[in-house]
């Protein structure tokens, strides 16, 4: 398979293409035999990929099937709930308010710390200060339950509304312009290589790309309409990635029809 100029998928683990293919298969569940079929499209033996799954069985992060499936469980399960939601996200009208969240007064643990901030990340809140995060309320407020919980049960919760400029609030609280310019650097080559990476023999080199799409789009800040920059590049990304998932789909199914006739994934994820 020829690599594709400028896209190294050398270091690659088998955990990590396991992990990602799974996050991206709907459901997340595959039969081990695909699962070695596609790692060994990225030079892995198949000897590793049968020590990764039991790993990963071991560690609590897949569920070993009848019938020889793979399944998510665990945190990874748990990621790839959360990846759907981000892929599609559930907003509402902005009313020019912003949910406000402050660590409650009371000693906590590294490990409590940690949690509230794997959390507060989640939910798409962005950290203001040392214990202290916010962001726009236009998304639901009912997301994510599990990280909901966290961050209720270590801060106390407001609706407030800025004095001055909230574009300016913003623009301390997350890296505008860098999200925007790797979006459009993405949008590019999505566009202009897609096609070519999406084929049965560059599957690999298409992998990567969709992955990298992916990971930059589920940390889209999903701003209200009325806080987006000027040709704010979001959507557009998001039609660019669905045109060319819908491309490398039709070659992923033809690579795994190849070895079975059964279930295949649905897309490319990432890890």
């Amino acid at each position: 398979m020829a690599a594709a100029p400028g896209r190294d998928h050398s270091t690659l683990s088998a955990r990590s293409v396991i992990a990602s293919t799974l996050l991206g298969t709907v459901p997340p569940r595959l039969p081990g035999r695909l699962l070695a079929a596609f790692t060994a499209e990225f030079g892995i033996q198949a000897g590793a990929t049968r020590t990764a799954l039991s790993r990963m069985v071991d560690r609590g992060e897949l569920r070993h099937l009848d019938g020889g499936e793979y399944e998510l469980s665990g945190d990874l399960l748990d990621r790839h709930l959360r990846q759907e939601a981000g892929l599609r996200p559930v907003t509402r009208a902005w009313d020019g308010t912003w949910e406000v969240h402050v660590v409650a007064p009371g000693s906590r643990s590294s490990s409590d710390r940690a949690a509230l901030r794997r959390a507060a990340d989640h939910l798409g809140l962005w950290e203001r200060r040392d214990g202290v995060w916010m962001r726009p309320a236009n998304l639901d407020p009912e997301r994510l339950p599990p990280a909901r919980a966290i961050v209720a049960a270590q801060t106390d919760t407001w609706v407030a509304s800025p004095v001055g400029d909230p574009a300016d609030l913003l623009a301390t609280l997350y890296d505008l312009t860098g999200w925007a310019g790797r979006a459009a650097d993405l949008v590019a080559e999505l566009e202009e290589t897609g096609a070519e990476l999406a084929t049965p023999d560059r599957l690999a080199d298409g992998f990567v790309l969709a992955a990298a799409a992916l990971r930059h789009l589920v940390t889209d800040p999903l701003l209200p309409v009325e806080l987006e920059p000027e040709a704010w590049p979001a959507r557009g990304l998001r039609v660019s990635y669905g045109r060319y998932l819908d491309e490398y789909q039709r070659g992923l199914r033809s690579f795994f029809r190849q070895h079975t006739e059964g279930s295949v994934p649905s897309g490319a994820a990432v890890d």
